[in-house]
């Protein structure tokens, strides 16, 4: 067990929104490792909800029907917490383009809220909210939903004037496994004898959930505020990632098929923007995207440990090496045991 993380989150008072979903249950059952007082577990889904108690039977962990959409009722959720991991959000690329106005009040007005809500809640020291690769030079609604929603948390840093709070991101590429994944599709499809794809040169950058919850937590507890944390992935070609896949459940070669892109979707992706790399750090395991909004000499006042100016590339799909056979079927593998 990680002693600093103990250290950081034992006896404290944590909400966690979306905490019925793929990575914010993880979130729920990892912290309850380190000893909380109380987790809350904000979310809209009573079905979801249910589930969850069913499997996580600990009775420090606070059910709370509602929708941060709901600036009265998240006000109510962060009243005496301590910590709040932001993982509610409409996440759905196809969707959003055909449903703006939904992500707009998920994504960004229900993370007004929160800010809001934290800014407001004197026992609140640490805000952490989830967003997406999607959010680098977006094309599509929610991806620039996302990147409003982490302007959003930047800026609370720098406004929040003497309140001891610390607002940080961090920036998920696609966690294979999560509900919505790839894998349920690609075995969905299975059953058809092929494999269907929308374009035969798209790549994406996956991280597995337990690499999705520590990244969270190591931000967390490492914050100064108002950065970004990015952790070094490697990059896939679907159609590799399909090709596996399929000998992995079947034995033999599946034909793919490809259907074109969907409303939305890019052929690359990047964990940061062109912009955002001129000012980045880098560790051995992550990035670090300092704060465009940040006072002088922020990078330098604090101090990341093991952190160098950016010099790496293979924050692209462009640029990045592409991970081997072995590589992907190991990532199927962690993947299936989460």
């Amino acid at each position: 067990m990680d002693t600093k993380l103990k250290a950081f989150f034992k006896g404290k008072r944590i909400l966690v929104t979306g905490g019925t979903g793929s990575i914010g249950a993880v979130i729920v059952r990892e912290v309850l490792r380190y000893s909380p007082k109380i987790v809350r577990v904000l979310s809209r889904d009573a079905g979801k909800q249910s589930a969850l108690e069913d499997v996580s039977t600990s009775k420090k962990v606070r059910y709370i029907l509602g929708d941060i959409r709901d600036q009265d009722r998240v006000l109510m959720a962060c009243e005496d917490i301590d910590i709040i991991f932001h993982a509610a959000a409409f996440k759905f690329v196809p969707q959003g383009e055909y449903n703006p106005f939904e992500v707009i009040q998920t994504n960004v007005i229900g993370t007004q809220n929160l800010i809001q809500a934290t800014l407001r809640t004197p026992s609140v020291t640490h805000f952490v909210m989830i967003s997406t690769d999607k959010a680098v030079e977006p094309v599509n609604t929610m991806g620039a939903s996302k990147l409003l929603a982490e302007r959003l948390v930047s800026a609370a840093h720098f406004i929040k004037g003497k309140k001891r709070k610390v607002f940080t991101t961090v920036r998920f590429g696609n966690v294979l496994g999560s509900r919505g994944s790839v894998l349920p599709l690609f075995r969905e499809q299975l059953r058809s004898g092929a494999l269907t794809l929308t374009h035969p040169d798209m790549r994406r950058f996956f991280m597995t959930i337990p690499e999705a919850a520590n990244l969270v937590f190591t931000a967390a507890e490492g914050a100064h505020g108002g950065e970004i944390f990015v952790l070094k992935m490697p990059a896939v070609a679907i159609k590799d990632l399909a090709t596996v896949f399929g000998k992995m459940e079947t034995g033999h070669a599946i034909p793919l098929k490809f259907g074109g892109i969907r409303a939305g979707e890019k052929i690359h992706e990047a964990l940061l923007s062109s912009a955002e790399a001129r000012s980045s750090l880098e560790t051995k395991r992550h990035f670090i995207i300092i704060p465009q909004v940040s006072p002088s000499g922020f990078a330098r006042e604090f101090s990341y440990p093991g952190a160098r100016p950016l010099s790496s590339v293979a924050y692209d799909t462009r640029h990045a090496p592409l991970l081997s056979e072995d590589g992907i079927r190991t990532l199927i593998k962690r993947a299936l045991a989460t």
